[in-house]
């Protein structure tokens, strides 16, 4: 008898993404339908995968760096993922200027005199450095703060090493419990399809028609530059170190349309891990280096930056000179560092951007209202990153290993 062909996990989301496209412009005309009949069954989706992601990143950290058992190892990978994505960063940002400048004959200069928008308070520098250091166990997983459950997994995976042989036992259960999490995952990401369709199709219903005028033109650049990056940069990344793009874009793509849809880094981690995994990144690199990338790597976020700030000044009627676009490069890849991988953190980003260079932060209200489609693409780049560098770190130090050996 013969076995029935079953769709790939790529293949329903897909299907799913399309499916919710159609059915999201025919309801155009009642949105409010689908906000309250499709919607909460997207919510319980991302409720269950965010209930999840704290669990998963602890245990991933602790039992990747168990493994490792050499804390020099684990510093190593570390210096090479922090480098590799202030570098990335830093090129997404200039790709966004570059891209926005050239494009800047099309973007109108706006009656801008009854905007208006509230910043959000800023953090002194040392309160951002406070918080990342955990009072308690159970807040950080409670409210999902990636940075300092990155911190509390650090600590109990180094502990564990020094200690050695004494806590081979609580080392074997941090191994077990990874494992049970693990399967809940694949649980959870079972259900994808179906998430995906519930999360985008009020989305569509909602934003269909106000995809148009200057707003269509400002998104169009910033999801070519999205691409080009994609494309461009990771490719280069991995043909240098001698993985195949081919075959890491064939394995991300179930990932990358699952963050499209989401617009949350921090939701699409578990499924990213699988997907980095099969894509030829090992299981201690990518459980260390993608939790720490759902924090604090955000190129498709800087490319926003870049693209949103030329033209939010091109409404105003304003040119930025060349060190202006310097300190945005700096601003916004610094920036990345400690901003949340949930929906909307770009926002928060764009009003320090537009801060350090003079602009009006009032101008944020010309793309506020699409803000939600810039952040589907943003993620998306966001995550492919991540799994690039999980991937390339594990290559190099394939590769170390050969020679030392």
């Amino acid at each position: 008898m013969k076995e029935k062909c079953k769709l790939s996990l790529a293949s329903q989301i897909f299907i799913a993404l399309i499916l919710a496209v159609i059915v999201g412009l025919c309801m155009q005309k009642v949105p409010d339908i689908a906000s309250e009949y499709i919607k909460p069954f997207g919510t319980i989706f991302l409720n269950l995968v965010k209930f999840i992601v704290g669990p998963i990143v602890l245990f991933s950290i602790m039992a990747g760096i168990v493994s490792m058992k050499d804390i020099k190892k684990v510093g190593a990978i570390g210096g090479m993922t922090v480098v590799y994505y202030l570098f990335t960063t830093a090129l997404a940002v200039t790709i966004g200027l570059v891209a926005a400048n050239l494009a800047k004959g099309i973007f109108p200069v706006l009656a801008t005199t009854s905007l208006s928008y509230e910043a959000p308070k800023g953090k002194a520098p040392l309160e951002v450095i406070v918080n990342i250091f955990p009072s308690n166990f159970i807040n950080p997983i409670s409210s999902t703060n990636m940075l300092q459950i990155i911190v509390m997994a650090i600590l109990v995976g180094f502990s564990i090493i020094l200690i050695g042989e004494k806590v081979r036992a609580a080392a074997e259960t941090i191994n077990r419990w990874n494992d049970i999490f693990m399967k809940v995952m694949e649980m959870i990401l079972a259900l994808s399809p179906i998430g995906v369709f519930c999360l985008l199709t009020p989305v569509i219903a909602i934003n269909g028609t106000m995809i148009i005028g200057s707003l269509a033109k400002i998104l169009l650049v910033a999801y070519i530059c999205y691409v080009l990056h994609m494309l461009i940069v990771y490719s280069a990344a991995l043909a240098v170190n001698k993985c195949s793009p081919r075959k890491f874009f064939k394995e991300m793509l179930p990932a990358i349309v699952f963050a499209f849809s989401s617009a949350s880094s921090v939701g699409t981690l578990p499924l990213n891990m699988k997907c980095s995994q099969n894509a030829g990144a090992s299981n201690e690199v990518s459980s260390f280096v993608l939790p720490l990338g759902a924090t604090i790597n955000m190129d498709g976020t800087a490319i926003y930056q870049g693209v949103c700030t030329i033209f939010i000044a091109a409404c105003y009627g304003i040119d930025l000179t060349f060190a202006q676009m310097v300190t945005i490069v700096l601003t916004a890849t610094l920036a990345s560092i400690g901003t949340a991988g949930v929906p909307g953190a770009g926002m928060v980003m764009l009003a320090m951007v537009l801060t350090s260079v003079g602009l009006p932060i009032d101008g944020i209200a010309l793309v506020a209202g699409v803000d939600r489609i810039f952040d589907m693409g943003r993620t998306a780049v966001n995550i492919t990153g991540d799994a690039s560098c999980a991937v390339i770190v594990t290559k190099r130090l394939a590769g170390k290993n050969k020679k030392s050996a």
